[in-house]
């Protein structure tokens, strides 16, 4: 997968990527990811990308032509699967459009900056309009990073064991159970016993029970939908 990003901010999304996860899977070929400053096609020699509103207003609004100068130069180079406007009125970001992501193969995301970027972006080229959340952050790159993360740690080869992902909250519309490791007893606090059991049909049954009782207690919505 190789992912472009849009950026008046590089520099914020430079050590996300260089750690844990992400850096993994670009250490192993299966994911590029780019970074492209707005600026480098500004419109002018003092760095402008941004502009006042038509119609007056507080605020700024990224213009059209740095924006359109970088996804054309990237779709002259490589066909994208999507273009990805992170935005706080978007589809919010779910797991289930994680998985849909994650099997595409070039995607060019757009961090808005200031109170946006101009409407005419998003009807000409954008395909994707996602929100991280019901909050405004001061930039897309934050709302980026997550979702790079949510979708590179599904590429095949990823993680160490691709079942981990499978077995995450909100897969099967449910969060995940309580999990334990070693010791087994700690300050008179001692794991479930059927965890210990080697018993895998009833391990298994005990944590989708685990699973139903956490959702319905923390996210009862989860279980409407």
């Amino acid at each position: 997968m190789r992912v472009d990003i849009l950026t008046c901010q590089p520099e914020l999304l430079e050590s996300p990527f260089a750690h844990s996860i992400v850096k993994r899977a670009q250490d192993k070929g299966l994911a590029e990811i780019h970074l492209h400053q707005l600026r480098d096609h500004a419109v002018n020699k003092h760095g402008q990308i941004d502009d006042y509103l038509f119609g007056g207003g507080a605020g700024m609004v990224l213009r059209v032509e740095p924006i359109a100068a970088w996804i054309d130069e990237l779709q002259a180079q490589r066909p994208y699967d999507a273009i990805i406007y992170l935005t706080p009125d978007g589809e919010t970001l779910r797991q289930p459009l994680a998985n849909r992501l994650s099997l595409l193969g070039n995607i060019i995301m757009l961090c808005g900056h200031y109170k946006g970027v101009d409407q005419r972006i998003r009807e000409h080229y954008v395909t994707h309009e996602i929100s991280v959340g019901d909050f405004v952050l001061s930039g897309g790159e934050l709302a980026a990073a997550i979702l790079v993360d949510a979708i590179v740690r599904l590429l095949p080869g990823v993680l160490g064991n691709e079942e981990s992902a499978l077995s995450d909250s909100f897969q099967d519309d449910l969060l995940a159970p309580p999990v334990y490791t070693r010791p087994a007893e700690w300050r008179g606090l001692a794991v479930p016993e059927i965890l210990l059991s080697g018993n895998t049909p009833k391990i298994e049954e005990w944590r989708h029970e685990q699973a139903l009782a956490r959702t319905r207690a923390k996210r009862p919505d989860l279980l409407k939908e």
